[in-house]
């Protein structure tokens, strides 16, 4: 069987790194391509690691810098943290007598505003990079350098996911964390050949899902094909392993899902496409949807009632709604990042559509309904989560959780809880509350420093300074000198 061809060089700033050859095998979205997968992390995991664009020491002391708190959404001014290992040991106001054990790395914050590292809510680390010939080791230094610390994979391949989670771990210093998924729980025929794993017998369940637990993943995701005798039983048997149960839905009724104890819906669709009024559907009916009827009402209102999380992705329907007309998605400067390889796969998916610009003003309008549906979600006490979907075409990996960012804040989030959905709110999903999401004492030290206020602006988040994960420290620049440029 062939395998990439590798081999190591040297960056400009003399870190060992791993460039992929061009001999590279080919791999097909068909059940193919996961073996494939397979064999591609099997033979990354015995290669040499990355170059790790890090400092790193015992003890870390940030003196002055102004923190973001993500349990009240505030900014806590002129704050001293100290790092011990990979664990925050204490958060103290600057003035309190504090001398940093000896070699100590003390780093000069002032004026600087540091943020919990990003979590990035749904993420597909197999799902269309291998139709760009490119396993997922290859983007994550543009995850960190975007500041995004952490990864919620929202289905692809098991043991691909397991190899590049194992890999993560072995080389934090460039490398987000990744917490795993099932692949899409679906019907009889899977939608998606690669990443998808038929489930249609209730039966079968319990034993399906004691394997994914055995496997470590956090999440079980259900989608467009699983019907509701399969899914309230893929929910209570998650629940009984302590496993979070998600779902991008088709059959399974929104209604149905909240009411049967789903944790989260992804996609705003998840939502939109059950308050649908019946009767006639008009040509453009979705840009001109009223989301105030009753049928609207009872949904969110379940929702709320059922404390069920909603991670709505506007970026992807963004770029894919309104791709052809945008030059903000197909020329966004944060291309300069992306692997050629990637970059073509994407041109040829937008080469290949056909969005006439005459009904430009109806897919416009339409994304801006599902903008409002996201403020009033927001309104109405639900929990937003964070997440991009990338690496879907123009989602480019680690900004486009940036990007998502400036997408809730158009909908009526305030900056602070759009930070609070990418941290302490996507932390919650994982199950990680007491490891990530907020910076404070015991915690993982997963930080971002930033040269602006976020919560004057936003687009400050892209106005990164250091990275740092799991206690050691990268500097964007060198991290963008680990992604292959072809």
């Amino acid at each position: 069987m062939p395998y990439r061809t590798i081999e190591t060089f040297t960056t400009e700033s003399g870190a060992a790194a791993v460039a992929t050859g061009k001999d590279r095998s080919r791999i097909a979205a068909s059940p193919l391509a996961a073996l494939l997968s397979v064999s591609l992390a099997l033979a990354l995991l015995v290669c040499p690691a990355w170059g790790e664009a890090k400092v790193s020491s015992d003890t870390i002391v940030l003196r002055g810098g102004t923190v973001f708190d993500a349990h009240t959404g505030t900014m806590v001014p002129d704050q001293t943290i100290v790092i011990s290992g990979d664990r925050i040991e204490r958060v103290i106001p600057n003035s309190t007598a504090f001398d940093p054990p000896a070699g100590s790395q003390v780093m000069d914050v002032r004026g600087k505003y540091i943020i919990p590292g990003l979590i990035d809510g749904h993420v597909h680390i197999t799902h269309q990079l291998n139709l760009a010939h490119m396993t997922g080791d290859e983007v994550f230094p543009l995850f960190l350098a975007a500041g995004v610390t952490s990864l919620r994979d929202v289905g692809d391949t098991i043991m691909t996911q397991k190899l590049l989670a194992r890999y993560a771990e072995a080389n934090s210093g460039s490398c987000p964390r990744v917490f795993m998924c099932s692949p899409l729980i679906d019907g009889s025929q899977p939608f998606h050949q690669d990443i998808g794993w038929a489930v249609p017998d209730p039966e079968k369940v319990p034993d399906f899902v004691a394997d994914m637990a055995a496997w470590g993943v956090t999440t079980l995701k259900l989608y467009v094909g699983t019907e509701r005798p399969v899914g309230k039983r893929i929910i209570e048997e998650g629940h009984n392993h302590g496993l979070i149960v998600t779902a991008h839905l088709g059959l399974y009724s929104a209604q149905d899902a909240v009411a049967d104890g789903i944790d989260c819906l992804e996609h705003i669709w998840s939502v939109f496409d059950y308050i649908i009024p019946d009767g006639p559907r008009p040509e453009g009916y979705r840009s001109s949807m009223d989301l105030t009827t009753p049928k609207a009402q009872d949904l969110i209102n379940s929702i709320a009632q059922h404390h069920v999380r909603v991670d709505p992705t506007l970026t992807i329907f963004r770029n894919s709604l309104l791709l052809t007309d945008l030059e903000a998605v197909w020329k966004n400067p944060d291309l300069a990042h992306v692997p050629a390889r990637l970059q073509r796969r994407w041109e040829a998916h937008r080469a290949g559509q056909d969005l006439k610009p005459e009904t430009f003003d109806l897919r416009k309008r339409e994304f801006d309904k599902y903008q409002e549906l996201t403020g009033i979600l927001y309104r109405a006490g639900i929990t937003i989560l964070a997440g991009t979907d990338t690496p879907e075409p123009y989602v480019i990996p680690g900004f486009s959780l940036l990007d998502e960012l400036e997408r809730l804040v158009e909908s009526g989030l305030t900056p602070a809880a759009a930070l609070q959905a990418a941290t302490i709110n996507n932390a919650g999903i994982l199950k990680q509350e007491t490891q990530l999401g907020s910076i404070t004492p015991g915690k993982l030290a997963d930080l971002v420093v930033l040269s602006a206020d976020p919560l004057a602006d936003i687009r400050n988040v892209r106005q990164i300074e250091q990275v740092i994960r799991g206690g050691i420290v990268s500097d964007p620049q060198e991290l963008f000198k680990l992604v292959p440029t072809e």
